[in-house]
């Protein structure tokens, strides 16, 4: 089994004739997925790759050809617009990996989000989310993940990478891999994506990547404790960061003395997660917890 996508998966790509989503919308395709139409304004009645239909709308696009999910490679000022459209179409699952939108305009998506319970955002500024084997959405190199029942969850696009890379490594393979971003407002956030790891029966155990900054860690670890039965391995990046200097993403960056690597830490080791200490020691870290 697998979280959020699959086989069943019917993808349409927002900004798909533009340089980086025919790179990717041609790389998801190659690796299996559904990509069933294109979306660019005045560019409708053309055909991706000769096959693809491009529309000039979403909810267009979604009528024709039954699309329910999308993959967002629109530009920073038009990204949230963008979002928007999507949700308008009743699309279910929107993946935006656009990085740079502005944080005024995440907070009007926000507001659009919370009123809509069955609709689900990941990102934005994200690498995707993928379920090795079967649906590859975003700009996660496909060739490295082997299907099996380790879930992975990382605010890290790189990280995710490295992690995944170990697992496979080691013949571990895994069950989906959400890529939620490093924006200090988006989408789903670690608490989503551990409950749907929790509630899949193929899903055995959990890396979860995070880092400085915010809340999400803590937030993770109340829930893992409260709820989580399955192993969870963790690791927080940014542990020699200075305090009150943005590391990366948009989000990691430590305010008034919160959001330190050593409060993550703390925290998710007395919910039970058990922390790598290196990054190269993630996938032998939910291992060790996964043969006791």
């Amino acid at each position: 089994m697998s979280v959020l996508v699959g086989r069943d998966t019917r993808l349409l790509v927002q900004g798909i004739t533009g340089s980086a989503g025919a790179f990717h919308a041609k790389q998801m395709i190659d690796y299996g997925t559904q990509v069933v139409a294109g979306v660019t304004p005045g560019r409708g009645g053309e055909r991706f790759e000769g096959k693809v239909p491009v529309f000039d709308t979403v909810a267009r696009a979604v009528k024709d050809t039954g699309a329910n999910t999308t993959c967002i490679f629109v530009p920073p000022p038009g990204a949230a617009d963008a979002i928007l459209e999507a949700f308008d179409a009743g699309i279910s699952l929107v993946v935006c990996i656009t990085e740079g939108v502005p944080v005024m305009d995440m907070l009007r998506v926000r507001r659009v989000l919370e009123g809509l319970p069955r609709t689900r955002l990941i990102g934005p500024n994200c690498p995707g989310i993928i379920t090795p084997g079967a649906c590859k959405i975003g700009i996660m190199p496909g060739h490295i993940h082997k299907a099996g029942h380790v879930g992975v969850v990382s605010r890290s696009g790189t990280l995710t990478y490295e992690a995944v890379g170990q697992l496979t490594a080691l013949g571990v393979g895994q069950s989906t891999c959400i890529g939620i971003g490093g924006d200090p407002i988006g989408g789903m956030d670690f608490v989503d994506s551990l409950e749907l790891f929790q509630a899949d029966p193929d899903t055995h155990g959990v890396v979860l990547i995070g880092e400085i900054g915010g809340g999400a860690e803590e937030r993770a670890a109340r829930y893992i404790e409260a709820k989580m039965t399955k192993p969870v391995a963790a690791f927080i990046a940014g542990t020699t960061a200075p305090p009150g200097k943005r590391m990366g993403h948009a989000g990691a960056i430590i305010a008034g003395g919160h959001g330190t690597a050593a409060e993550k830490i703390r925290a998710l080791e007395r919910a039970g997660a058990r922390i790598a200490p290196t990054p190269s020691d993630m996938a032998s870290t939910l291992l060790s917890m996964m043969k006791r």
